[in-house]
């Protein structure tokens, strides 16, 4: 992906990720001709969140996101699914960074428990 808004936000979701909790790791899957690069995947003691981009967005789903509180309504997408919800950021909004960084600690204690 060339540098535009969505890498920028991928790189700023992927710090975010890593202070939240040291010990995650980061994985490339799903990588297929027309997605080379593949699917960044977070998981520590079990799948956090994935991050895609798309044309017009960003989208971080969260495994396990059904399951987890969310106070100040992140997520914005995939809210009908059994398990996963999302938090789909478009250009030009901005992503509330603690509730964020709540959210994956929340995932990193829930895969822990």
């Amino acid at each position: 992906m060339s540098a535009d808004w969505r890498s920028d936000l991928v790189d700023e979701v992927r710090g975010l990720i890593f202070r939240a909790e040291p010990g995650v790791v980061e994985e490339a899957k799903w990588r297929k001709a027309s997605n080379p690069d593949g699917v960044p995947t977070f998981s520590c003691d079990g799948l956090i969140c994935t991050v895609e981009t798309y044309k017009d967005k960003v989208k971080v789903t969260f495994a396990k996101g059904a399951s987890l509180d969310d106070p100040a309504g992140l997520f914005n997408a995939s809210l009908d699914a059994g398990t996963r919800r999302a938090v789909d950021t478009f250009e030009g909004d901005d992503l509330d960074r603690e509730a964020f960084t709540a959210l994956i600690k929340e995932a990193v204690a829930l895969n822990r428990s």
